[in-house]
């Protein structure tokens, strides 16, 4: 492991040995971070503010959340230019690309170019093109993505129960769930599984809806779905808890989390990053750049080092699929 990377690692156990005096402590001058959300505040964002304030850094916060409103980004683009913060932090894959654009296809009357950004919880970061590769974005952004490979997720659910068929929800205005996808499908054919894949419904406005959802799984279950996958999806993560995963386990069909708040609305298993970590993470990046004054392009998008595989011990007794004894040594069992 690297200097670097063994340093981020400490300071999100916290164990980092402080100085008396802070190397900031030259100033009182606090900075200005705008935090741009998509659907209200998570973990995230308090790990985040907590890693600062345990460090005495000074910082003054400017909130604003989207409300899964993609048409609020030309006024929001806008408030940041009068403002002139001192860094922006964007959550998840289209805020970022709304703030940032793609790598590819920058727009400097659409996008913002000359304020450092720091990214956080974007599920891949590369496949939604938002950066080139993982070890420079070549531009003024930087960030943390939190979701273990698709290949890592596939291996884990293969050794809790082999699979054919994979059955997968998504959000087809999502551009991280078409990248997640995309992906499915590749390795599905490395693999050897079937890719059985539904989109929400969009409404005459082009949002989702739960429109279908039952039918959409019923036909799943009838198609011989194995796992129904749950992906790295604003939309779906909102209708998980009371739509999607008791419809499934109704039906039969386990259910795999991608995220730490999909795992927490009811699914059976799943391979995740804590979010109060991921925050925590994030704001180790946003330090780097405000106060050890490094460049954006020249810090490495990364994740956590360690995910935690986890079960949900009374549904698996509900689905009758309780976890090989092997397991038993490496998973966490949850309520």
């Amino acid at each position: 492991m690297s200097n670097q990377r063994r340093r981020a690692c400490l300071a999100i156990a916290g164990i980092f040995v402080q100085s008396s005096v802070p190397v900031f402590a030259r100033t009182n001058k606090a900075v200005r971070i705008f935090v741009v959300t998509f659907r209200g505040k998570t973990e995230v964002e308090k790990g985040f503010r907590d890693y600062l304030a345990r460090h005495q850094y000074p910082v003054e916060y400017i909130e604003r959340d989207l409300g899964r409103d993609s048409s609020r980004f030309p006024a929001l683009i806008a408030e940041i230019r009068a403002l002139q913060p001192d860094l922006i932090l964007t959550w998840g894959t289209t805020v970022t690309e709304g703030i940032v654009g793609k790598y590819n296809a920058v727009d400097p009357r659409l996008h913002i170019t000359n304020i450092p950004v720091v990214f956080t919880l974007v599920a891949a970061p590369v496949s939604a093109e938002l950066v080139p590769n993982l070890i420079s974005s070549g531009r003024n952004v930087t960030g943390v993505y939190h979701v273990a490979s698709t290949e890592s997720q596939l291996h884990a659910m293969a050794a809790y129960r082999p699979f054919k068929r994979l059955g997968i929800l998504y959000t087809p205005t999502e551009n991280n769930s078409l990248a997640v996808l995309d992906e499915l499908r590749v390795l599905g054919k490395t693999l050897g599984f079937a890719v059985i894949d539904r989109p929400f419904r969009l409404d005459a406005a082009r949002r989702p809806t739960i429109d279908g959802v039952p039918d959409m799984l019923r036909e799943m279950k009838e198609a011989g779905v194995d796992w129904l996958y749950l992906p790295p999806d604003s939309f779906l993560g909102t209708q998980c808890k009371d739509i999607v995963i008791p419809n499934a386990h109704a039906l039969g069909l386990p259910t795999f989390a991608s995220t730490e708040q999909i795992m927490d609305a009811g699914a059976l298993a799943g391979l995740i990053s804590r979010y109060y970590s991921i925050g925590q993470f994030t704001a180790y990046k946003a330090s780097q750049i405000l106060f050890d004054k490094q460049a954006p392009m020249t810090v490495p998008i990364e994740t956590l080092t360690q995910y935690s595989f986890l079960i949900r011990m009374a549904v698996a007794k509900q689905l009758q699929l309780i976890p090989p004894l092997a397991m038993f040594d490496s998973a966490e069992f949850v309520k």
